[in-house]
């Protein structure tokens, strides 16, 4: 059912929509299991923007990712409630120089998380998210990296892969009463497509209508333009 419901949907939005509508699944599905708290998906979406906190205590890093860090360290994660990072900002002390390795990596989230990979790995439920968020928190421009790779480990590869529905499926599904919508962008044209298919049928020639333009007689497969 999760595939078919994915596949359905993603048929119907953009390119730049689709990791987020793959998120929200995840985050559905950990939260029915009991695994992952409303308040959990919040400090992922939010993390250190209701932080007050100026005390920033390392040079070499933004306000935005300390307050981001902060705001992690104070987060009780799961139903467990357990402050997973509260060290987190003594720890970035102790460690200092490996913790500024991390964070110019080029592929942090292929990175090891410094002192806390071995505890991230543990742990079977949350591990995924946690390493989510903190990549989330002190990198942002690999959010989006990071969350295919959490989509990959939640749902498995299936969910991460290019999809490309064939003609024949969306026929298939279609009736009279439920036609088939093409959204296009720019420079798009399905047209020789759908002829060649209709050919296949022994459906062709197609009848091509333009917008706004009345229909004389009907047609067994037409393409409004």
């Amino acid at each position: 059912m999760t595939r078919k419901v994915y596949r359905y949907i993603n048929r119907g939005l953009f390119e730049r929509d689709k990791v987020t509508f793959k998120l929200m699944m995840c985050f559905k599905i950990l939260i029915k299991a009991g695994i992952l708290t409303a308040a959990d998906v919040g400090v992922f979406l939010k993390a250190g923007s209701g932080i007050d906190d100026r005390n920033k205590k390392y040079n070499w890093m933004d306000q935005k990712v300390w307050l981001n860090i902060v705001a992690l360290s104070k987060h009780k994660f799961g139903n467990d409630h357990s402050f997973f990072y509260k060290e987190l900002p003594e720890r970035i002390g102790r460690l200092e120089k490996d913790w500024k390795k991390f964070f110019d990596e080029n592929e942090p989230e292929n990175a090891v998380v410094p002192d806390f990979e071995d505890k991230i790995q543990a742990d079977q439920n949350l591990g995924h998210f946690l390493h989510m968020c903190l990549i989330r928190s002190v990198r942002e421009d690999r959010t989006v990296l990071a969350s295919m790779k959490f989509i990959k480990q939640t749902l498995g590869e299936y969910f991460t892969q290019p999809v490309t529905d064939q003609l024949v499926e969306i026929w298939e599904e279609s009736l009279p009463n439920r036609p088939v919508l093409y959204l296009l962008s720019a420079g798009a044209d399905p047209t020789a497509n759908i002829d060649e298919f209709a050919k296949k049928k022994k459906q062709f020639p197609t009848n091509k209508v333009s917008m706004g333009e009345e229909q004389e007689k009907p047609a067994e497969a037409m393409i409004v333009n």
